[in-house]
């Protein structure tokens, strides 16, 4: 199947899971973005979440929306490493290192959603 065929496809199934197409192009391809049910705006070429900013002071916002969701998806995945590491360990004083690692992580990741909630 053709490379354009795809992106047809991706945009027809969008279409069927109740997405709205909008007036607005991809910054990155020009190609149509979607409107989600969720709400986020979505560029079938791409296969990535666009954030639409209105005004400047908006930009600012967003910067530090995605900075934040960047930095909670790095913990989650340092979490997950963590938590498979404690899975096969049997050593106590490596548990317990990696407790300390566990117990650190996860009350930064609860700061970043409180700061991702205030900056919403």
């Amino acid at each position: 199947m053709s490379d354009k065929s795809e992106k047809i496809r991706s945009m027809a199934d969008l279409l069927r899971s109740g997405a709205t197409m909008t007036d607005l192009a991809c910054p990155a391809c020009a190609s149509p973005l979607f409107k989600l049910k969720s709400g986020e705006i979505w560029c079938a070429q791409c296969q990535k979440r666009v954030v639409v900013v209105k005004e400047e002071e908006e930009v600012e916002e967003t910067k530090s929306l995605v900075a934040l969701g960047a930095v909670e998806s790095t913990l989650l995945g340092k979490i997950q490493e963590i938590n498979e590491k404690m899975q096969g360990e049997k050593d106590i004083e490596q548990l317990q290192r990696l407790s300390a690692v566990m117990s650190t992580l996860l009350e930064n990741l609860e700061k970043v959603r409180k700061m991702s909630r205030r900056a919403a």
